[in-house]
C-alpha cells in the first residue's frame, strides 16, 4: 500500500484552508466564487480522509510512547495495546481511502452518458437480447435515482430493438457505467427455437460521457442536414410530414438520424445531442492515444469489439470475461438492481489497479 507522506497531508489540509479563507473574501465576482467553491467541493473529502489518517498516525505515536514509558502503570499500557490493536486495524484502511481519493479522475466521470445499444451476431435473438440489455439498463438507472429518456430506437419484427440510443443522467453516471461498454453475448434457447437447442447471440454495448456546448464546437457549415418522411410505426403524423432529420459532419463523416419525434426541430435537437457526444468521445480517444506511456486499464479499454460478459441463461450465470467474476444470479441482474454488484467488483478491480500503479511509479 502507497503510503503518504506527512507533508503531503499536511499541503492538502493546507489547501484546504487555502481556499476557504478566499472564499469568504468581500470583492469576489461570481465567476471566482463558483470557481472556488468547485474546488472547495473536490477537495474537501479528501481533506477530511487526509484528516482521518493523520488523526490516527498521532494516536497511534501517543500510545506507542505510553508503551515505551517505564513509569506507566502497567494497566494504562495493556488499554495502549488494545488501541493499538485497533489503530493498526483501521489505519491501513484510512490510507487506502486517502489513495483511492488522491488517484487521479477521469475528468468525465461525474457527467451524464450516452447509452447505445446495438443488436449483434444472432439475428432475431440478438435484438431481443439488445431489448433486454436496455431494460437492464433503464431499470438500474432508476435504482440509482437517475433519469432515463429514449433518444431513438429501432424495433424488431419480433420485439427487441436493432438499435436504440438513450441519455443518462444524474450523479455520477458515466463514473458507473464506463466499463459497460464491449460485445455482451447471450447463451440461451431462443422463443423462436422448436428443437430446444442453445444459440449464442449478441449485442454491444456503448457508453460515452455526454458532450456538453462548450466542450465541442460544431461549424454549421461543416454539416449536412437532410430532413425526410419518416419511416416505420408512428401513428398518424409521425410518418406524414418530413420530420426525420439525417446530420452528416463532413469532417469526419459521423451520420446521425433521429425520427422519433413528431417535431423536425426535435429531432435536430436530439440528433445534434448525439453528434456532439461522439465527436467528444473521438477526441477524448485521440487524447488517450497521444498520451506517452497511458495505461491502458485491464478491467477494460472500453473497445466495443472486446468480449466482456457472457449471459447464460440454462445455468442462470452471468460471467464477467475481464475480471474472472461468475455470479450465478441471472435473473436479478437482468432485473437491474442486480447489476450493481458486478459494476462495484468492475470500479475495484480499476482502483486496485491504479493502486498499485501508484507503487510501481
Amino acid at each position: 500500500m502507497t503510503r503518504i507522506s506527512s507533508e503531503r497531508i499536511a499541503s492538502i489540509e493546507a489547501r484546504k484552508h487555502e481556499l476557504a479563507e478566499a472564499m469568504s473574501a468581500e470583492d469576489l465576482s461570481p465567476d471566482e466564487f463558483v470557481k472556488l467553491s468547485k474546488d472547495y467541493a473536490a477537495i474537501e473529502p479528501v481533506a477530511a480522509a487526509a484528516r482521518e489518517v493523520r488523526r490516527l498516525r498521532a494516536e497511534l505515536d501517543v500510545l506507542n510512547g505510553l508503551i515505551g514509558d517505564p513509569a506507566a502503570e502497567a494497566e494504562l499500557k495493556e488499554m495502549a495495546e488494545h488501541e493499538i490493536e485497533e489503530i493498526r486495524r483501521r489505519l491501513p484502511e484510512a490510507e487506502r481511502a486517502l489513495a483511492l481519493k488522491l488517484l487521479p479522475r477521469d475528468a468525465a466521470d461525474d457527467r451524464a452518458a450516452m447509452l447505445e445499444v446495438r443488436a449483434g451476431t444472432g439475428g432475431d435473438e440478438a435484438a431481443l437480447f439488445a431489448g433486454d440489455l436496455l431494460r437492464m439498463y433503464q431499470r438500474f438507472a432508476e435504482s440509482q435515482g437517475w433519469r432515463f429518456e429514449l433518444i431513438s430506437a429501432s424495433a424488431s419484427e419480433v420485439g427487441g430493438y436493432k438499435e436504440a440510443i438513450a441519455s443518462i443522467n444524474g450523479a455520477g453516471v458515466f463514473a458507473k457505467l464506463k466499463f459497460e461498454s464491449g460485445v455482451h453475448r447471450v447463451q440461451r434457447v431462443p422463443v423462436t427455437e422448436a428443437g430446444g437447442r442453445i444459440h449464442t447471440s449478441a449485442a454491444t454495448v456503448a457508453v460515452l460521457p455526454e458532450a456538453e456546448d462548450v466542450d465541442v464546437q460544431i461549424d454549421e457549415k461543416d454539416l449536412r442536414i437532410d430532413v425526410y418522411r419518416s419511416s416505420g410505426p408512428g401513428g398518424q403524423s409521425v410518418n406524414t410530414t418530413d420530420s426525420a432529420v439525417r446530420i452528416t459532419h463532413l469532417p469526419t463523416g459521423l451520420v446521425v438520424i433521429q425520427q422519433d419525434e413528431k417535431s423536425q426541430h426535435k429531432n435536430k435537437a436530439k440528433a445534434l445531442k448525439v453528434l456532439r457526444t461522439r465527436l467528444f468521445e473521438m477526441e477524448r480517444e485521440r487524447l488517450a492515444s497521444e498520451r506517452a506511456g497511458a495505461r491502458k486499464s485491464m478491467v477494460g479499454s472500453g473497445d466495443r469489439s472486446e468480449r466482456i460478459r457472457t449471459y447464460n441463461f440454462p445455468q442462470g450465470r452471468v460471467t464477467d470475461h475481464r475480471i474472472n467474476l461468475t455470479l450465478h444470479k441471472l435473473d436479478a441482474i437482468l432485473e437491474g438492481p442486480g447489476l450493481s454488484e458486478l459494476i462495484d467488483a468492475l470500479i475495484a478491480e480499476d482502483e486496485a489497479q491504479r493502486l498499485a500503479g501508484l507503487e510501481d511509479a
